[in-house]
């Protein structure tokens, strides 16, 4: 496995890794070049070297530690709410939320960069696992209604796939967040609708 994050970096370097990141999300990286990065962060190109080995690497590593920052604000918010339309609501909304941060630039370099796009692939199903996991949750708590959670939790997985693919854009308009927001909303009510009999196909 290639080495990611160093474990001897320093504060200064963290903090330079998440201005890295940020400079990404905001510009792309695909026309960057190690001269540009170092210029636009104020530091030498053997700083970055303290990172990853090459461009390529650093593109990688700045993808996985983007969705790691991102996985601990949307657990944060879903450790903060009770309730399990809430949890579902707060886990699909964050990720909203966080991939709103990404620009349209750096969504198109990171599909059309192999790497990348599969740090992204790898998230998305961890994700869809997460949910499957609330859903659950929410159904052994009798806050769902049982029938048809599976199916639920596939459709989710599905239009999270479809979502990071870029056909839900391509067919509605919506960019990942809104999508994320959409999914989040019609997944909750289709859960919690009491009024319907639970025996009923």
């Amino acid at each position: 496995m290639e080495r990611l994050v160093r474990p001897d970096l320093t504060p200064r370097r963290v903090t330079l890794f998440d201005a890295l990141v940020d400079l990404f999300l905001s510009r792309g990286f695909a026309h960057l070049t190690l001269e540009d990065m170092a210029s636009r962060l104020r530091c030498s190109k053997s700083t970055l070297y303290t990172l990853a080995d090459s461009k390529e690497q650093l593109v990688r590593v700045a993808t996985v530690h983007f969705f790691r920052r991102a996985t601990e604000d949307v657990e944060a918010r879903v450790a903060a709410e009770s309730g399990a339309r809430e949890r579902i609501t707060a886990y699909l909304s964050a990720v909203g939320v966080a991939l709103g941060a990404a620009s349209d630039r750096f969504m198109s370099d990171l599909d059309a960069f192999a790497p990348a796009r599969e740090v992204y692939q790898q998230n998305t199903h961890i994700a869809a696992r997460r949910v499957q996991e609330l859903i659950d949750e929410g159904v052994a708590a009798r806050e769902f209604r049982s029938v048809h959670a599976g199916f639920a939790a596939d459709l989710a997985a599905t239009m999270m796939v479809r979502i990071q693919q870029g056909g839900v854009r391509a067919a509605t308009g919506l960019d990942h967040a809104h999508a994320y927001h959409e999914l989040a909303a019609l997944l909750t009510a289709a859960l919690s609708d009491g009024t319907h009999d639970a025996t009923r196909v």
